[in-house]
């Protein structure tokens, strides 16, 4: 999971905007969960791989931990 998060802002029709925010609430899951799954598997479709942000962070952490 990324522990750092940066801003993206998309602009869409509003209605296609009420119909997801209809649809995800009631798969119970965010529109940003939504759209982050959306580009993850963007990136794998292409072959574009990527460290998340804060995952060195994480593992540096728990190896202090011991």
């Amino acid at each position: 999971m990324e522990l750092k998060t940066a801003r993206l802002t998309v602009l869409i029709d509003p209605a296609k905007k009420k119909a997801l925010e209809g649809l995800c609430a009631r798969q119970d899951v965010t529109p940003s969960q939504v759209v982050r799954r959306l580009i993850r598997d963007y990136l794998a479709q292409h072959g574009v791989s990527f460290v998340p942000s804060g995952a060195d962070d994480a593992v540096g952490a728990a190896a202090d931990k011991d």
